[in-house]
């Protein structure tokens, strides 16, 4: 039992020993086991854009569709996965952790739909070791859960070419309310196809229109899916759903009661 623990702590500083000198995780987000900081920056007053699109350049200008900007204190974390590991599983769990938490989901991509890892490495993060082919990355940007929602998350993982995963995440603490943030409809159909759910604690009872236009933008994009739909407002948002041409047969209405709006994809 003695030599189990003295090799638990010989393996715990072996690991922390790895690490990038004066870095530290995240407080919002664990780290992936055996994972090792190789890059760490923090600023106590940073301007950021954050990206909700897909990016590239045209005539030598960074264009997105949509972006998230903002002002406040960034801290950066560079991990090294360990090599039996990809970046996709560390990215998987990094982002169900998060929404476990309360995270809200802004924007999801994965492999060409993100665009060219040579400009998120480059353009959007300034970090070079973030570059590899443009089908092994993944991109996430999150609102942290109260009381610290007007906090960012941004995530981006990546396998090089010579099959080193990494994954960055970055932390903005705006100066400034964030004021309402609204998700990509296509981001929330793909974690509706993911895990199966989506859970909108913050949503009232009684539908907005942002909301009802943006719901039922996401469920048009695949008119084949059946969705659950429960919450203290489920009955409303369903009506408010079918305004916007969802058809009612495709809309269930769940048993719970719980705040806010909770859709299951019933399969």
């Amino acid at each position: 039992m003695r030599l189990t623990f003295l090799a638990g702590l010989l393996l715990a500083a072996s690991a922390q020993a790895a690490d990038l000198p004066d870095s530290h995780d995240l407080a919002a987000l664990p780290r992936f086991p055996h994972a090792e900081i190789t890059d760490f920056r923090e600023s106590p007053d940073q301007e950021r854009v954050y990206p909700q699109s897909s990016i590239r350049r045209i005539s030598n200008q960074l264009r997105m569709e949509r972006k998230v900007e903002a002002e406040g204190r960034q801290t950066s974390v560079t991990y090294r996965l360990p090599a039996d590991h990809s970046s996709n599983e560390a990215f998987d769990r990094a982002r169900r952790d998060l929404l476990e938490s309360g995270a809200e989901l802004l924007y999801w991509c994965q492999g060409r739909d993100c665009g060219s890892s040579n400009l998120w490495a480059n353009a959007i993060f300034g970090n070079s070791k973030l570059f590899g082919p443009d089908e092994q990355q993944a991109y996430l940007l999150l609102r942290l859960a109260e009381p610290r929602q007007d906090s960012l998350l941004a995530l981006y993982s990546i396998t090089r070419g010579n099959r080193r995963a990494y994954l960055h995440a970055e932390q903005l603490d705006a100066n400034a309310p964030l004021g309402e943030l609204l998700p990509t409809p296509d981001t929330l159909m793909r974690e509706l196809k993911s895990s199966g759910e989506l859970h909108l604690a913050r949503l009232s009872d009684q539908p907005s229109e942002a909301w009802a236009t943006l719901l039922g933008r996401c469920l048009n994009l695949d008119s084949t899916l059946r969705i659950s739909l429960a919450g203290a407002g489920a009955e409303a948002w369903r009506e408010a759903l079918v305004e916007q041409g969802v058809r009612a047969a495709r809309l269930e209405l769940g048993e719970g009661r719980e705040p806010g709006l909770h859709l299951n994809l019933l399969r």
